[in-house]
This record gives structure tokens, sequence and C-alpha cells, in this order.
């Protein structure tokens, strides 16, 4: 059974010549009692097939029903027999482009016949029949300049090429490097009769480096001040290429004239322009003038028929000016080492700073710019530096025995100028200070039977030989009438004991510490014992009676009770 794809109803006849009497027609399938449901009905005595609404041969190309013959009942008689319904295609279908956007390139300069790109249509139709033959030609070419045809389209494959002559394809000549074509593709074979779909073609004309970048002017000038660094000048160039491809950025080399490599050049991304800069601070005493030979290249290669010509090369003329430097200290940082308490007065050296703009024949005048500890001074003509108090490698103005001090060298420019010099002097040790012991406060328990009371250290600003190992004494202790004993445990660290237990009280022990210096330095310092009461875990060091006694008066008061018995 074959009906048209857009009928609205249909039929066919279904002939059973041996059907028994009073038997029916029953049809099943998709299209009947299967989704969709509903399309294809029969009639039951005289087996006539008709459709009930129009059918899509793109949804749905053919039905596969059956029909079979029943009773009354409706037990199957005969069957069921296949019925094969085959839908007719009509051209309902547009052509459609389904895989925009299209955009294609082609170099310029290419020669004619050169493909660009491919453009295939899709409809829906059915591919054996003319409804789906499709054919394609353009309809527009935006702009039409210089040629309205410049491209031609291929009517059965949908390949676009090039159709002008290469000198027609002049990236830099065109009016407009991008080109738009409506594309159309027609069923039917192209017949007026077939149904059309569109689409738009983007063609853009690719840059090649056939244009060598030109300086806009054969020398260039720039004025800098000695000692200034930065960009100076800028130099143009013109470049017809295209502005997004590296066949119009420059890039820049100072060829001559660099040799001390005080100048640099770098190309500024946005305007194409030479950035040439001072990186070295210039002198105008060593040269007040300067001539760069500066070529210009583009990142891409020429095209082969395309050369640098003397455009590509420019002269810069770079005028360094004058202005008045700050003096030099030679050398800088001034280092001398000298002992500390050397006497006031004592000079510790010259300093010497240059003016250089030799040119000028200024005069240097000296200052102190920095002296924390206010120890020195600086003759303002010649630059002598002498001391005006005692320096003492122990201050806090010291640190790793050096001393740091800042001055000034100024010129009689107008306006002057200041150069700045630092002096390091190193401090040697002398022994100038004496050993101190800590701590300096102990406690012991009258009754202790381990009678250690405590062990002191000693410490020294100085710096070894003037300092460890320390010499331990108690000081004035009579030999007869020991209560204390002091004993050395290393270099620095002494044990303090009793001889006996003492009654609860505070004592002064004068404990006399002296270091090795040549000669050696004494310190005597009174430890404080306080001698307390340790009963029941409990610890009570308020002296009976408020007692506080030296070790000479206790030794004293014994000899007295002594005496009296």
């Amino acid at each position: 059974m074959i009906v048209g794809g857009k009928d609205i109803q249909g039929s066919s006849q279904v002939v059973d010549s041996d059907r028994p009497e009073g038997s029916k027609f029953r049809l099943t399938g998709k299209g009947v009692d299967q989704e969709p449901k509903g399309i294809f009905r029969i009639n039951e005595n005289t087996g006539s097939v008709s459709v009930t609404r129009s059918l899509d041969r793109e949804m749905i190309a053919t039905y596969q029903l059956f029909v079979e013959t029943t009773d009354v009942n409706g037990k199957t008689l005969e069957g069921p027999v296949p019925l094969e319904v085959i839908v007719i295609d009509q051209n309902d279908n547009r052509p459609i482009f389904r895989e925009g956007p299209y955009v294609g390139h082609v170099m310029e300069g290419s020669p004619t016949g050169t493909m660009v790109m491919r453009m295939t249509a899709f409809d829906a139709d059915d591919p054996a029949t003319d409804n789906a033959l499709l054919r394609y030609n353009i309809r527009q070419q935006t702009p039409d300049k210089p040629s309205p045809n410049m491209f031609y389209i291929d009517p059965e494959k949908g390949d676009i090429v090039t159709v002008v002559s290469p000198a027609l394809l002049d990236r830099e000549t065109l009016e407009n490097p991008k080109y738009e074509l409506i594309i159309e593709a027609q069923d039917m074979a192209g017949l007026d009769v077939g149904l059309t779909g569109t689409a738009t073609a983007t063609i853009m004309i690719d840059d090649k480096n056939d244009h060598s970048p030109k300086f806009t002017k054969k020398e260039f000038q720039a004025t800098v001040e000695e000692g200034v660094m930065g960009v100076i000048v800028n130099l143009t160039v013109e470049d017809k290429d295209d502005p997004t491809t590296g066949a119009w950025r420059a890039a820049y080399t100072i060829i001559n004239g660099n040799p001390g490599q005080s100048f640099e050049i770098h190309t500024n991304p946005q305007t194409n322009e030479g950035m040439l800069s001072v990186v070295k601070p210039l002198d105008y005493e060593i040269s007040a003038f300067h001539t760069l030979l500066i070529k210009v290249e583009n990142e891409d290669p020429l095209v082969p028929e395309v050369s640098y010509g003397p455009s590509s090369t420019a002269t810069v003329h770079i005028t360094v000016l004058d202005v008045n430097e700050g003096p030099v200290f030679y050398p800088d940082p001034m280092m001398v080492t000298r002992q500390e308490n050397i006497s006031v007065g004592s000079v510790l050296l010259t300093v010497n700073a240059t003016d250089p703009d030799s040119l000028q024949h200024q005069t240097i005048r000296y200052s102190v710019y920095k002296d924390p500890a206010g120890w020195l001074n600086i003759n303002p003509i010649n630059g002598t530096v002498d001391t005006t108090a005692v320096l003492d490698r122990e201050s806090p103005f010291v640190h790793n025995s050096v001393y740091t001090a800042l001055f000034l060298a100024i010129d009689s420019g107008n306006p002057p100028a200041t150069g700045t010099g630092t002096l390091l002097i190193t401090l040697e040790d002398v022994n100038d200070n004496a050993p101190f012991i800590y701590p300096t406060v102990a406690e012991v328990c009258d009754d202790a039977k381990n009678l250690s009371v405590v062990i002191l250290g000693a410490s020294d600003k100085d710096l070894h030989p003037n300092t460890d190992p320390f010499k331990f004494e108690i000081h004035k202790q009579t030999v007869p009438d020991k209560v204390w004993k002091i004993s050395k445990i290393n270099n620095t660290h002494a044990l303090v004991s009793l001889l006996q237990n003492l009654n609860k009280a505070n004592y002064n022990l004068p404990i006399m510490v002296t270091d090795s210096g040549k000669p050696p330095m004494t310190n005597i310092t009174d430890l404080r014992v306080q001698v307390c009461s340790c009963k029941n875990s409990k610890v009570d060091c308020n002296a009976a009676g408020a007692l506080h006694a030296s070790v000479l008066s206790l030794l004293l008061l014994c000899l007295f009770s002594l005496a009296c018995k």
C-alpha cells in the first residue's frame, strides 16, 4: 500500500475471496493499536483500509501493519498477513545550513582558484528524490569592490574559491579585508519550483608580511640630563600590514653607538613605536653627545619578494645636559680600626671626596651628618676626623664592635649638591669593664642537711681574653672562723656553701670576682643570703627580731661570747 505524505484521507482494499460468511477483517500494528494510534483503520466488512490524518514521511517513512479475519467471537480464522504502508515523499522541507557560523580565510595575493571554504546544507526530504537534490549559488557579495564577483561557489559541492587575480586580492588596497557572501541552497536540483535556504559566509583576507616597516624620518633628536634614566624618545614607524599580526609588530635593535650598553629600546605594543631608554646613567664629563644607529624589523619574516631597505634604519642624536652632581667619597664606606678609650682629640682619618663636575672647578666643604653617640668632629676644609669623646665599644650605639657615622660633602654649586659618605669604626676591646655576679639573693634552711647555698655565675661586657676564666673569692673572711665556702665549678660559675648551719637571719656575704684581663678588673658584690625556718613543709624567711648582720658582725659576736665564758 502506498499513500501520499500529505493525504488527508486515503484507502486500500484487502480482498479475501474465500472468506467465510459472517467473518470480519481486523487491522493491527504501529499506527493502529500501537503508537501513534489511530492513523489507520479498516472496514471490518469490506476490508477497506483508510488513513485518518495527514502523514509526515520525515517522521515515519513506512508502517508495518497486519490484517487477519476473525469469526463473530473474535477468533482468528486467517492471517495475520503483513501489510506495508509506504509514505510517498513530498517536497515540504527547505534546505538548511546547520553548521554555522561559516568563516573562511584566504591569504592575500592567492592565485585564482584558491579554495577558501566549503558550504553544505541539509534537506530532510527523501535523499533518493530531487526533493533533496541541492544546488548552491552566491546571491550577494558585500562589499562589491574591487569586483562584484570575487568568489565562486561550486553548485554541486558547495566549495567556495577565488576567481580574481592575485593583484586584486591585496589586503592593503581593499576597502575592507572582510567579505560577506549570502549563499543560497535550492532543492529540486535548482529548478525554480525548488525550496531555498540561505546562510552567510564570512571570508577574511589574511595578511602576509609583504610590507617592511619604515621609519617616519631618518634622524631623531633626544636630550637627557646626566644621571637620569628612563625613556628619552619614541621612534615612529609606518607599516601597511595588519596591526593584529606579527607582520606589523616592530622589533627594534641598536646596531651601533652603544658600547657601554647605556641604552635599550623596546616596542610599545599599542603604538608600535620604539621606546629608546637610558638604562645606565650618562656622564656629561665623559661624553656630552651620543649617536645611535637603530634598525627595525617585523616579528614575522618578510615574504621572499620583499626586503628591508634604507628606510628601515634611523639615526638618533642624543645630547647630554650637565647637572651639578654631588661629591663622591672614596672609598665608600671608609673603614678604620681603633682601640676603645683612646684619648679625646685623637685623629681617626682624613676623608676624601671628589666632585664629578671636574669642568666646574668647585670647592668642597665637609660636615657631620649622623653621629649617634656624638663622638666625632670633622674639619670642614680638609676633612680630618677626630674624636670629641671617649669611644666605648660597649656603648648601645656600637653593633658587633662597629660604630657607624655618616658625613656630608657639599660643593659650591648653585644650588649646591651633596654627597654622603659612611665611616665604619671597628673598636678593639680594652679591659674597662669589671665582671658582675648573678644571682645576688639566695635562700637556705636553718636545719638543711645539704649546706650548698647557691651557684653563682659571672659575666663581663668585655671580649675575650678580658673576660673568663673568672676568679671567685669571699672578701675579708678570716681563716680561723670560716662559716662560708666558695668553690669553682668552671670558668664562669662557682658554688657558695655553708660549713655549718646558721640561725634564721639575713646575711650579707661579700663576693669578689676577678676577670682575666691584663691588668685584671675586680668587682665586689654583696650576696644576700636568707637563712629560713623550714618546718612541716613550710618555709619562713622572716628574720627573728629583724636581725640583719654582716658576716664580720656575726664573727665578732661569736668571739665576744667565747670571751665571756
